[in-house]
């Protein structure tokens, strides 16, 4: 390993595989350098969403987190890109002190009906650190350049 190179930390977590999952890999890195990992639709009969309609797919899996992590749900680029599906609350969390099923909640933003079939990779999960704030009540904030600029106010040109 080079001087610019970091190595990758892991960390353990606990999974339970529930009966409608029993069949399916586990969730697991496609490459050396991936943030995310594969979640699987748990289904027992293919789910078609219309255009517009959302639904929840099961994957099949619960998991015990260590404190002070949480596990992102994200959507998957291709199935974005190619059929419009997305996740309208990306990204989803999973608590460190949730122990049920990790659905996703998945929306046909494209122009035909999607068919979501037992097995396939519906999301990405990514494993992150939380940290936790603590608010401090105060009279006066610190001036900075933007100040109470708010939407698009730090662009240039048309917006």
């Amino acid at each position: 390993m080079s001087a610019n190179e970091k190595q990758t930390d892991t960390v353990g977590i606990k999974v339970r595989r529930l009966s409608h999952g029993q069949d399916l890999p586990l969730p697991e890195y496609a490459t050396r350098g991936a943030a995310g990992m594969d979640l699987l639709a748990a289904l027992a009969a293919p789910l078609r969403l219309e255009p517009g309609q959302r639904g929840l797919v099961p994957t099949g899996l619960s998991i015990a987190l260590p404190p002070g992590y949480e596990l992102q749900v994200r959507p998957r680029s291709g199935l974005a890109l190619k059929h419009g599906i997305v996740l309208p609350n990306a990204p989803g969390t999973i608590d460190e002190d949730y122990r049920g099923e990790i659905g996703v909640i998945i929306m046909n933003a494209g122009q035909e009906a999607f068919v979501v079939e037992p097995g396939m990779r519906i999301a990405q999960a990514v494993i992150a650190p939380v940290v936790r704030a603590t608010w401090i009540e105060c009279d006066d904030l610190d001036a900075t350049e933007r100040g109470t600029g708010g939407f698009g106010s730090t662009g240039t040109g048309a917006s």
